[in-house]
């Protein structure tokens, strides 16, 4: 166990007093002043950073980079100072920015891998907390007590002694091992998914899915490796049950293979406009068991990997993104013909979103009971903003013109005999 930051609370105490804590003030300012033009010029030469990634965040004091760097130069000036001058301020300086970097590495590593979730919230918690009591116990001299202490208490599992300080050591050293790989798989991810559209973006997030799996399968058996447990005892154990519950995870298995099977073939990538089990909807999210259609009115359909690939999913964007639609109009026998065609082709063709080529083309649909049938359809490149709308401004504009040119549109009417009895 490494000496108590201050070993001497009374000397401590006495030295801070004194006159050359200014010069280690001043060491101290400067060293952050240095810190933040350093974060500052390589954040400057990464222009295509993510604004909340682990090494930058949101500022430029947000982001991991900084408090290392401060942390670097604060121990460099603290061995260069202490050549010429007994140091005060230094020997608790050293422990709060191990601490502030220890919480702001976890809590970003956190918030890049996961979604912000009460769980994630209370575990950000618990790292702050952890970290800022083992720094009062390193600076007070209390740590090495504390560890003599949660060692004396200990028990015998098998043929193995396991101690509350082993265990507290063994988690901490886990959760550093699985931290790392969090950081790394989040960075592979950023990487590869920073410009990809389209196709390209579904094989990408392949990849990215496949390299977080394998990251923290790794980080687990480190993990397990550091607490103390022996994976050759896990391999019989783990082929039992593996066997046992593989039967009951047939579904899981096959919604994680077919999500895979989704994002390497491309068959359905995001920001695809489909229409599954009378659902419809653009893909917002594959993920490797689900996927999330999001419709036009709001609502969110979590779509199990499986049924997109047994079931008929009609694709309204896989080769075109072009998409048809049409609306029916009856208007009175009597009517011009040519004229109604003309009239439906203009308002069409006022609305922006109708595409000019394929233009719209309207068809004699039928002769009804009441009138011609005719029906108007048209193209259009955006179905993800929405048909009804579109629709409903066609309609307004089509009655609008008939109005004008006074062709009826006419409503259901019937022919009563009486006989006369």
């Amino acid at each position: 166990m490494s000496e108590p930051a201050i070993a001497d609370l009374s000397g401590w105490l006495a030295a801070l007093s004194q006159t050359s804590v200014l010069i280690e003030l001043g060491a101290l300012l400067a060293c952050a002043l240095l810190a933040w033009q350093l974060a500052r010029l390589v954040s400057q030469a990464f222009p295509l950073r993510e604004l909340n990634s682990i090494m930058f965040g949101r500022r430029i004091v947000d982001g991991v980079l900084f408090p290392a760097l401060l942390l670097c130069l604060a121990y460099a000036a603290r061995k260069l100072l202490a050549y010429s001058m007994p140091l005060a301020l230094f020997k608790l300086a050293i422990p709060v920015l191990i601490s502030l970097l220890v919480i702001r590495l976890g809590v970003k590593v956190l918030q890049s891998a996961f979604n912000d979730t009460p769980a994630i919230r209370l575990l950000e918690r618990s790292i702050s907390w952890i970290a800022w009591a083992a720094m009062v116990l390193w600076v007070s001299g209390l740590l090495p007590l504390v560890m003599e202490e949660l060692d004396q208490i200990s028990w015998r599992v098998g043929g193995a002694t396991l101690s509350v300080r082993k265990i507290i050591e063994g988690t901490l050293t886990a959760g550093l091992v699985l931290i790392i790989s969090l950081w790394i798989s989040s960075a592979i991810e950023a990487k590869l998914l920073r410009s990809a559209t389209g196709g390209e973006l579904s094989l990408r997030k392949a990849f990215s899915n496949a390299a977080r799996a394998l990251l923290m399968f790794v980080g687990l058996l480190l993990a397990l490796s550091a607490v103390g447990i022996d994976l050759t005892a896990l391999s019989v154990l783990g082929g039992a049950i593996g066997v046992g519950i593989g039967f009951g995870l047939q579904k899981l298995a096959a919604n994680y293979v077919s999500g895979f099977v989704i994002l390497a073939e491309r068959s359905m990538r995001i920001g695809d406009s489909v229409q599954v089990d009378n659902f419809s909807g653009v893909i917002t999210e594959i993920n490797a068991r689900y996927t999330v259609i999001r419709s036009l009115n709001g609502r969110e359909s979590i779509v199990p990997n499986e049924m997109l690939i047994t079931s008929r999913v009609e694709n309204l964007s896989l080769a075109d993104p072009k998409v048809w639609q049409s609306t029916n109009v009856s208007v009175a026998y009597d009517s011009d013909v040519e004229l109604v065609s003309r009239l439906l082709l203009q308002a069409a063709a006022a609305q922006q979103r109708v595409l000019a080529e394929p233009g719209p083309a309207v068809v004699l649909l039928a002769f009804g009971a009441d009138g011609l049938e005719f029906r108007l359809g048209y193209w259009i490149s955006d179905p993800e903003n929405g048909s009804d709308n579109l629709r409903s401004l066609i309609n307004l504009d089509i009655l609008r013109l008939l109005r004008e040119h006074q062709i009826e549109i006419p409503f259901p009417q019937r022919v009563i005999h009486q006989r006369a009895v």
